[in-house]
């Protein structure tokens, strides 16, 4: 019974190891070395900084200036434009809804963006607006899995653990892949948006968290040295070891090296997440306040990450879902008090990357999982103003990492319902990224239950517009 167990276990290591295409690199040597693998072509990019907005951030009042929009408010939007569409909550024929914000131009590029961004237009010309994104899903959870794995069902590896996969760990001391978290939940999607998948578990995100120690159990217990706790290591290496000649399953790797990874990080971690040695311009630059949870001190955090070889930091900052049932979930009052927690310390992330060299090597995202309608949603007669989910057509930003700076690419419509020119798909955007990074995004694979997955599935074109 235990030789047949054996090589049942044997066949599951097998069908489960590396497809990659990249070269013969043993996964032994991937996760406990950590060194990058060969690329596909140069790369323009070693990094990349994901500022996630989970809810849905309105791109008809922030990015995408619709004049008609705005002349036909209030006027019943036309049945012939929703006819057989479904909505997450709208009911009947809504009405047309024309920002009640300013836009203003900035940068040479005359880069229309809403007041509400005064931050971002300082940096209108080190950024890439593409106005032309879509999706598939128009409800929170799967359109957030989506975004970030590329599949809207939980169970997909992340953009982040792809990344660590395919390019392994620049800083053997850290996590290849980091996830931090502000506002007012966690994202719908949950951890699957920053899981492995059926990657093995050591190229998951780790969360570090908002209070306390960033790592649960990072410190020894109280009474164990680090002498102790060296040896304790060192035995339970020793008998995964034993264990994985035994039975030949890949996760006994990734096991041992999280707890070899532990034990770096007891040293690697504190001085890292300590930001009040940070000089007082800096402070100033983002915004941050040591030793409070925020997206600014997030931001700081991510270029602290980046300077010391993380390859993926993803920031989600919750709280854009403005349906405007209420002031606190409106495009006038919520939106405004959202948009003063983040442009000033996305703005300046790309000014201090840029200060410090490593806005070249490194690649921004801003976004969230979709847009909003440009219909008023009036849930239930309210009177505060909201759009419901829009998956047609929304707006995302990207800087660094060969990424042209001051090109809008994509439009929509004169009411901003549907695109109007370039369509730019999840896909396409994680091909894009991938390129940047060095990897074909076809040619990043892994074998799993009999075929090859890859994060951009049977799809993604590179979107060479965006490149400079």
């Amino acid at each position: 019974m235990s030789n047949e167990l054996h090589l049942l276990t044997r066949r599951h290591f097998f069908g489960r190891s590396a497809c990659f295409g990249l070269g013969a690199v043993g996964l032994h040597g991937l996760l406990n070395e950590g060194h990058a693998q060969t690329l596909h072509h140069p790369a323009r990019a070693r990094n990349v900084i994901f500022l996630f907005m989970a809810g849905a951030p309105s791109q008809l009042d922030l990015f995408d200036f619709k004049p008609k929009l705005r002349q036909h408010d209030g006027q019943p939007c036309p049945e012939d434009l929703i006819k057989g569409e479904r909505f997450a909550f709208i009911k009947g024929v809504p009405k047309l809804l024309g920002t009640p914000h300013d836009f203003v131009r900035h940068g040479q590029s005359g880069a229309h963006l809403s007041n509400l961004l005064p931050h971002l237009g300082g940096i209108a010309d080190d950024v890439a607006f593409v106005k032309s994104m879509h999706t598939p899903q128009f409800n929170h959870a799967p359109a957030q899995l989506f975004l970030n794995t590329g599949h809207q069902v939980a169970g997909r590896p992340s953009l982040g653990a792809w990344l660590s996969y395919g390019l392994g760990s620049q800083n053997k001391d850290l996590p290849g892949f980091v996830v931090l978290l502000s506002g007012k939940n966690a994202p719908d999607g949950g951890k699957s948006c920053w899981g492995s998948g059926f990657l093995p578990s050591t190229y998951q995100g780790v969360e570090f968290r908002r209070s306390g120690e960033p790592v649960l159990f990072l410190s020894n217990p109280d009474g164990m040295s680090q002498e102790t706790r060296r040896r304790s290591l060192d035995l339970v290496r020793d008998l995964n070891g034993m264990h994985k000649e035994d039975i030949g399953d890949p996760e006994i790797d990734s096991r041992i090296a999280a707890y070899e990874m532990a034990y770096r990080m007891q040293s690697s971690v504190p001085g890292l997440t300590d930001i009040s040695e940070e000089p007082e311009h800096i402070h100033q630059l983002y915004g941050t306040e040591p030793g409070k949870n925020s997206f600014a001190n997030n931001c700081l955090l991510a270029r602290r990450m980046v300077e010391r070889g993380v390859r993926c930091v993803e920031l989600f900052h919750r709280g854009w879902d403005t349906h405007g049932s209420s002031s606190d979930e409106d495009i006038v009052n919520k939106l405004h008090f959202l948009c003063r927690e983040v442009d000033r310390a996305s703005a300046a992330l790309v000014k201090d990357l840029k200060q410090r060299g490593l806005l070249d090597s490194t690649i921004i995202v801003w976004g969230g999982e979709f847009g909003r309608t440009p219909m008023n949603e009036a849930r239930s007669g309210s009177r505060f103003l909201g759009r419901d989910h829009h998956p047609r057509a929304f707006t995302m930003w990207m800087a660094g990492g060969g990424f042209k700076g001051g090109v809008t690419v994509g439009a929509t419509d004169d009411l901003g319902y549907n695109i109007a020119e370039d369509p730019v798909s999840v896909h396409d955007l994680h091909a894009t990224m991938l390129h940047q990074l060095g990897l074909d995004h076809t040619r990043l694979t892994y074998r799993f239950q009999g075929r090859d997955f890859r994060l951009t599935d049977v799809h993604g074109e590179v979107v060479r517009k965006l490149l400079a």
